[in-house]
C-alpha cells in the first residue's frame, strides 16, 4: 500500500514537472541551456554532453540528456551553437525532444567589460504513449482479471510538434558575471488533444562573482590554468508559473579538481512551508587537453526524501579546444563562470 501510493504521488507530481522545464544541477555545464546569449563565451570551440538521472529509488524516474556545440567567431563578434535536448518520464512514456539553433554577439562596453545578447530558434517534439494505460473498467471486481477493452476512447500515440523561441543577455568583467534569459517567448500550445495547454514562459536570472586565491602566480594557456586557485559564488534563480526555485551555492577551483556545494530551494516564502528542495554535492575533474567532467549528487531535503527517491545523479562531459589562429588565443573578453 505505501508503494502505492508512492507511485500514485509520483505520478501527480510527473503531470506538473513536464509543465516545467527540465532543470540541471550542473546548469552552468549546460551553457546554451542556460543562457542563448552564453553561445561562444568561452570564445573556444566546445562540445558537450549533460545526463541527469532523478528518483533512480523508484521504478519510474525521469532521465534528461543535452549535448550542445559552441563556436566563437573573431572577426564578427559572435557565438554559434546547436542544442539537442531530450527528457524521458517512465511512468507515462512522456518524452519532449528539442534541437536549436543559437546565435550571440559580443558588445565592448568598457575595457575588459562587455555585454552578450542572444537568441535560439527550436523545433520541438512532445511524444507519449498511452497503450500501456491501466483502467479501473479492464479490472474485474469479482475475480481481479484485467480485461483487453477499457470502454475509453483514447487513442494510444500522441504526438505535438511546434516552433520555441528563447532569447537571452549576458553581462561580464573579469570577474563578475549577470544574466537573464526567457524561453518559451511565445508560450506555445504543447497539448496533444483539441483545446488549449501553453507552454510556460520561463525566466531564469543568474550570476557570480570569482575570488583569485592564487596570488596572481596562475598561468594562462588557452584558457586552462596552471597553478589556479579560485573560489566562485553564484547563483541561478528560475520562474516558470506557478513555480519558483533558487540555486545558491560556491565552488572551490584547484587545479584540476574542482569541489562544489549549492542548496536548492526558497527557504523564505509566502507560503506555509519554505521550498527546501536539496543539497548538492560535485566534484570535477579538469582531465587534461581541454577535457573536463564532472559529477554531483542531490540529496533531497523535501518531503520527497521520506519515499526514498535516492536523489538525482548528474554527469557533464566537455571539450573545449581553439580552432582558428593561435594569435586569437589571447581572450580577454571569456566568462569567469562556474565550471559545472
Amino acid at each position: 500500500m505505501k508503494r502505492l501510493f508512492t507511485l500514485l504521488m509520483m505520478g501527480l507530481l510527473s503531470l506538473s514537472l513536464y509543465a516545467q522545464d527540465v532543470q540541471y544541477s550542473q546548469f552552468y555545464a549546460a551553457p546554451l541551456y542556460l543562457n542563448p546569449a552564453m553561445a561562444g563565451s568561452s570564445e573556444m570551440t566546445r562540445i558537450g554532453v549533460n545526463y541527469r538521472n532523478q528518483w533512480p529509488g523508484l521504478d519510474q524516474s525521469f532521465n534528461s540528456y543535452s549535448a550542445y556545440i559552441d563556436h566563437y567567431l573573431f572577426n564578427i563578434n559572435s557565438g554559434i551553437g546547436l542544442i539537442f535536448n531530450k527528457s524521458q518520464q517512465s511512468m507515462a512514456n512522456l518524452s519532449v525532444s528539442e534541437i536549436g539553433a543559437v546565435y550571440s554577439y559580443r558588445m565592448r562596453l568598457g575595457f575588459r567589460s562587455f555585454l552578450r545578447i542572444g537568441g535560439q530558434v527550436s523545433y520541438m517534439d512532445r511524444d507519449a504513449y498511452f497503450g500501456d494505460l491501466l483502467f479501473g473498467s479492464q479490472i474485474d471486481d469479482q475475480t481481479g482479471a484485467i480485461g483487453d477493452y477499457s470502454g475509453e476512447n483514447i487513442g494510444e500515440d500522441f504526438r505535438q510538434q511546434f516552433v520555441d523561441y528563447s532569447f537571452g543577455f549576458l553581462y561580464n568583467n573579469e570577474n563578475v558575471w549577470f544574466g537573464l534569459s526567457t524561453a518559451h517567448v511565445t508560450q506555445p500550445n504543447m497539448s496533444f488533444i483539441d483545446g488549449q495547454s501553453r507552454l510556460p514562459l520561463k525566466v531564469s536570472a543568474h550570476g557570480g562573482v570569482k575570488f583569485d586565491l592564487s596570488g596572481g602566480s596562475s598561468r594562462a594557456f588557452y584558457n586552462q590554468k596552471s597553478g589556479t586557485r579560485e573560489l566562485t559564488l553564484a547563483f541561478n534563480y528560475k520562474n516558470q508559473k506557478p513555480f519558483s526555485q533558487l540555486d545558491i551555492g560556491a565552488q572551490v577551483n584547484i587545479q584540476p579538481i574542482v569541489l562544489g556545494v549549492w542548496y536548492r530551494g526558497i527557504p523564505v516564502s509566502n507560503s506555509e512551508q519554505p521550498n527546501h528542495e536539496s543539497i548538492v554535492a560535485l566534484v570535477g575533474m579538469s582531465l587534461g587537453g581541454g577535457l573536463d567532467i564532472g559529477y554531483s549528487h542531490d540529496f533531497t531535503l523535501s518531503s520527497l526524501g521520506n519515499a526514498n527517491t535516492g536523489g538525482a545523479h548528474e554527469i557533464s562531459l566537455r571539450y573545449s579546444f581553439l580552432w582558428g589562429k593561435a594569435s586569437e588565443g589571447g581572450r580577454k573578453s571569456s566568462m569567469p563562470c562556474f565550471k559545472y
